[in-house]
């Protein structure tokens, strides 16, 4: 098959995130398929953007072709985005048929983070007699209704709900990251036995080779371990999303145990954490400097274990899909999770403990009972979070899904 997978934010491995699609991409190469990748030339989640001239740039990256639409730079979510959005969107259906020409897609996925993404990728597939796909992330326009406050009468959502349901009644099929998101879709169009999960996975093999951490990683994680410390990991965004405030509320009432709560990485809260650490004389709170994605593996294996939460969302009814958790997983630690969705991965591998998001207390109680247990029971549910990941979230496993859906939608 020719596949054309879209999606305005999509990275590579040069360019850093997002990798889901570069991810699916390298594997349908690997089984034969062609690929080419249509994204916008900015996205403020990459590490790395593009240099394009043109309105149209082609680039081959490991063997996939990658088709950069030119667009303008922005910051944060505000006006520069909404019009880096509209620009790229109306640029995607300008060139679709010159895209339709030269790639001549047998399927193509669109998978923007807005469902205006999907027009254009539909006219693209119009242009080539091919099927279409939309695959959902994030839920638009419900996303910035209950995130954001927006009014669901306001113009822009307006739009967003239209394009939403166009994208459910036209589209071939759906690839849903989140679980639970059927009975919505349906409300909004969605046809009976179109919908189809296809969550976020783990690539194995970057966790066979265990990398050198640096040094002042490896001194202080040394260190804690001569004192015997139960040592409880977070790598991530240091943001509000992620519920860290609550983290260190946590670390304040657990501040005369022997746990060590190390927080690994940057972002738009960090200098505040420090400064709530420092001033409230929490002692067992150590922040250390992110690492390069492949050292990663080797941090999470030093932890005894894992914590991930999320403010309490009423979005997450709807399941959620976090690569963090995964990544926990692949590391064999137990996980202290403080999320409360519509899926519960820790239950469903039975590879740790759950405790109600943004309450310190029921989160200190799960952790200390974690801690309680023999160490062989820890290994155990570490083990089981190993097994589970392997077997339902590696990309060769959901590949294998992703393109059985494909096929079998395209003989339809």
């Amino acid at each position: 098959m020719r596949i054309l997978y879209e999606c305005d934010l999509a990275g590579s491995s040069y360019h850093g995130m997002a990798y889901r699609i570069f991810q699916f991409s390298n594997e349908f190469k690997k089984r034969g398929h062609e690929v080419m990748i249509v994204a916008a030339s900015f996205s403020h989640v990459r590490r790395i953007n593009p240099v394009v001239k043109k309105k149209l740039t082609n680039e081959n990256i490991d063997g996939i072709e990658y088709k950069w639409i030119k667009t303008p730079k922005y910051s944060g979510n505000g006006i520069g985005r909404v019009i880096h959005m509209f620009i790229y969107n109306m640029r995607l259906w300008l060139y679709a048929e010159n895209i339709s020409k030269e790639f001549k897609p047998d399927v193509v996925i669109a998978s923007g983070v807005s469902p205006l993404d999907f027009i254009g990728c539909n006219r693209i597939a119009k242009k080539s007699n091919s099927k279409i796909f939309f695959e959902v992330g994030d839920l638009w326009p419900l996303t910035p209704i209950e995130l954001g406050g927006f009014s669901p009468k306001h113009p822009f959502i307006y739009l967003m709900q239209q394009a939403e349901k166009h994208a459910y009644k036209y589209s071939d099929a759906v690839i849903s990251l989140l679980p639970c998101a059927e009975p919505y879709m349906s409300k909004q169009g969605l046809a009976v036995g179109k919908f189809h999960y296809i969550p976020n996975g783990v690539i194995t093999e970057n966790w066979i080779e265990k990398k050198v951490l640096p040094k002042e990683h490896r001194d202080c994680i040394d260190e804690f371990k001569k004192q015997n410390k139960f040592l409880i990991g977070f790598t991530g965004t240091h943001s509000i999303s992620n519920s860290l405030y609550t983290l260190i509320d946590v670390a304040e009432l657990l501040n005369n145990s022997n746990i060590e709560f190390l927080l690994i990485g940057d972002g738009p809260i960090k200098v505040n954490l420090v400064e709530i650490v420092n001033r409230k004389h929490i002692s067992n709170v150590t922040f250390l400097p992110s690492v390069n994605k492949n050292i990663i593996p080797s941090l999470l294996f030093e932890m005894d274990a894992l914590y991930v939460g999320f403010q309490k969302q009423s979005l997450y009814r709807f399941g959620i899909s976090p690569n963090k958790i995964f990544d926990y997983m692949m590391a064999s630690k137990p996980i202290i999770q403080a999320i409360d969705a519509g899926n519960n991965l820790v239950k469903d591998a039975n590879c740790g403990v759950y405790a109600q998001p943004d309450n310190p207390g029921d989160i200190a109680s799960a952790i200390m009972y974690l801690k309680s247990l023999p160490q062989e029971e820890r290994t155990v549910l570490g083990n089981n979070g190993y097994q589970y990941v392997v077997e339902n979230h590696s990309y060769k496993v959901l590949t294998d899904k992703f393109l059985r859906i494909l096929e079998d939608t395209e003989k339809k």
